[in-house]
């Protein structure tokens, strides 16, 4: 794979956090939410989008790939990221995202539940949620509509970051580390068939989610690149390329 500009992670990240405020900007200020209209709706889509690529973005700084060999930088913006995902802790994410890389799908696993969907999904949002981010997005939120109409508010900022960890959660944790794994699965984890623009769609490309595991500094914008190379498996204790579907 043919390496990229040192800068080319900065710029990506500057374009989405940019992005987000921007159109956070004109959907609470310069449009009304019409709930009798599919424009409202697709509006929320499209904000749900760039908060799930706010999240990315702050997920590839955990891996030092926004600003690599700026370390300072790289967890500045990875922090910023965070914090506008609705006030989560970068640092609280940080040590339990790498403990989810060392031991995916085990006990040690923050981000594994054996159980259903919604139990699982409950389980994962108490892993990171915190009461001081409740009271701050409140706070946020009466604030917000002293200036903007609440349904806006509600359509735009708050809907959205919800349906953004149910993005996350479904496309990066419970579709790829569900159900049994073979016993050659290096990272108990499964990858989505080969679809760029579906795999860019559903979650920034992190349905190639056993492609992440195996290459964890691959910036999400290059996942694609390695779905194409294909993952690697264990064939009679030797590591081998396995040619993508």
């Amino acid at each position: 794979m043919k390496p990229a500009s040192k800068h080319t992670g900065l710029y990506i990240a500057a374009a989405i956090i940019l992005g987000w405020a921007a159109v956070l900007g004109l959907l609470l200020f310069a449009y009304r939410a019409d709930f009798r209209s599919p424009v409202t709706y697709l509006l929320v889509l499209l904000q749900t989008h760039l908060y799930t690529g706010l999240f990315i973005t702050a997920h590839d700084a955990m891996h030092g790939v926004v600003a690599p060999g700026n370390k300072r930088l790289n967890t500045w913006i990875g922090r910023l990221c965070t914090t506008l995902f609705v006030y989560n802790s970068y640092d609280r994410l940080f040590p339990k995202h790498h403990l989810h890389h060392r031991h995916a799908v085990s006990g040690d696993d923050p981000d594994y539940h054996d159980g259903p969907f919604l139990r699982w999904y409950v389980s994962f949002l108490f892993q990171y949620v915190t009461i001081w981010q409740i009271v701050l997005a409140a706070v946020t939120y009466n604030l917000l509509i002293l200036v903007a109409p609440a349904e806006n508010v509600i359509a735009f900022w708050m809907i959205p970051s919800l349906l953004s960890t149910l993005q996350l959660f479904y496309f990066g944790t419970y579709l790829p580390h569900r159900g049994e794994h073979d016993a050659d699965n290096l990272h108990r984890s499964r990858s989505q068939k080969k679809n760029h623009l579906l795999a860019f769609l559903s979650c920034y490309f992190f349905g190639y989610h056993y492609e992440h595991h195996q290459w964890p500094g691959t910036p999400w914008w290059q996942l694609h690149k390695r779905k194409e190379a294909g993952p690697l498996k264990m064939d009679n204790g030797k590591l081998t390329m396995e040619k993508s579907k």
